[in-house]
């Protein structure tokens, strides 16, 4: 099956950039889509796409965050958030049940220019962790999400300008280095080793052209299913937001217990 990601930076705007166009081209199992910035109500009609399931997640705040994940297989069971209501209002975890796994969607918090998120966002990361370890109990689960954090060096163009910067702190990536030893795998990295590989690039200064970017875009699997990856790749050819989309291909039947 294959799963994309994709940080859209607004669904609405994102489809009138060639969202719709992409899906179709692509056909994938899932769409886990984060920063939708709507709520199921006021998506575009050409959204409703034939042949897939639609799940929203939206916080209180309006036209900020949001979660929304398309699918072709109905789930067993649908969660929202972590449990943890001073994150949940945020709509920043939204997970799907299937038979031989978890699919969770995530947008996780930016802690800001200036660091003064920095706290809440190690809170959400702790919490997340206790969340995606207590599911783990009872079967593998797959992350798709926007992490909001380059793990090392070779995930930004400009390391040494950014070691004091949002998603660069030592906090950050320390705590992702913390997470990825309780037992996930980052599954991009299972496939490449080497920098210059990114999913984001800021607006500014033609960065994207000239590939000045952030790698804070993840799959991140349970160990346990790392052997049934075939493919996890970046789409830097794909438009319509600051990121592009990520996919994975894992050998797994969402509707068939293995």
């Amino acid at each position: 099956m294959q799963i994309v990601s994709f940080n859209v930076a607004g669904i609405r705007a994102a489809t009138k950039k060639g969202l719709l166009e992409f899906m179709k081209s692509t056909q994938a199992d899932f769409y886990c889509f984060q920063e939708v910035k709507a709520t199921e109500e006021n998506i575009p009609k050409e959204l409703t796409i034939p042949n897939y399931e639609m799940y929203f997640l939206t916080g209180e705040k309006k036209g900020y965050s949001g979660l929304a994940i398309y699918t072709k297989h109905k789930p067993i069971s649908i969660i929202t958030g972590i449990g943890k209501e001073e994150f949940d209002k945020e709509g920043r975890v939204l997970t799907l049940e299937y038979a031989d796994f978890y699919l969770i969607n995530s947008y996780f918090p930016h802690s800001t220019r200036k660091l003064t998120r920095l706290e809440y966002k190690l809170k959400f990361n702790k919490a997340f962790l206790e969340f995606a370890k207590k599911l783990e109990t009872k079967k593998p689960i797959i992350i798709a999400a926007d992490f909001n954090v380059a793990h090392d060096k070779r995930d930004l163009a400009n390391p040494k300008q950014n070691e004091k910067n949002a998603g660069f702190t030592k906090e950050e990536r320390n705590w992702f280095s913390e997470f990825l030893e309780k037992g996930f795998v980052d599954t991009f990295r299972i496939f490449n080793q080497e920098n210059g590989h990114y999913t984001w690039w800021t607006y500014r200064n033609n960065a994207r052209k000239r590939n000045i970017g952030w790698r804070i875009d993840y799959f991140v699997v349970s160990k346990s299913i790392a052997d049934k990856i075939k493919e996890s790749t970046i789409l830097t050819k794909v438009l319509g937001s600051d990121h592009c989309p990520i996919l994975l291909q894992i050998d797994l039947n969402p509707t068939k217990k293995n």
